[in-house]
């Protein structure tokens, strides 16, 4: 297999540029050609290494739908899905977040995975192994903020 400066007939800057851009070559080359790769001991069942399933269906039929107003009209806002403006009067769906999409952007969208493309506010899920993997996640939360505070505590 050729360097990437051999491949593009240039010299590299310094020796770790030459690395880098073998390996970045390498990479695409062999996603390029569906090979398989060795991503060593990256645990893909760990929620933190994957996209969260989608959001409960019913939660998402209930999202409210709202008319755009004129003012939000006439402030150019967009969809953040296909970054269209929205026209006045027109329909979109509202997160509990407050953020607006179109219908065919959001619905599509939290059919993938739960949370909000903007702010990342989760829904709930009909997957009970992420909801208990979330529940985890707010108790460590909580448990670092008390250790936090008491170790600020201590010393004030």
């Amino acid at each position: 297999m050729a360097s990437y400066f051999d491949e593009h007939d240039c010299e590299p800057t310094n020796p770790e540029e030459q690395y880098r851009q073998n390996a970045l070559l390498e990479l695409a080359r062999s996603l390029l050609a569906g090979m398989d790769l060795d991503l060593g001991e990256v645990d893909f069942s760990d929620w933190d290494h994957r996209l969260p399933p989608a959001a409960k269906k019913e939660i998402v039929q209930n999202l409210p739908t709202v008319p755009v107003t004129p003012a939000q009209a006439d402030r150019g806002l967009k969809c953040p899905v296909c970054l269209l403006e929205f026209e006045e009067e027109e329909k979109v769906k509202k997160m509990p977040c407050e953020h607006s999409f179109h219908p065919g952007c959001i619905v599509p969208w939290l059919g993938k995975t739960n949370s909000c493309p903007l702010c990342r506010l989760e829904l709930p899920t009909d997957n009970e192994e992420y909801e208990e993997y979330k529940q985890d996640k707010e108790r460590r939360k909580q448990k670092e903020q008390r250790l936090e505070y008491l170790h600020g505590a201590m010393y004030t």
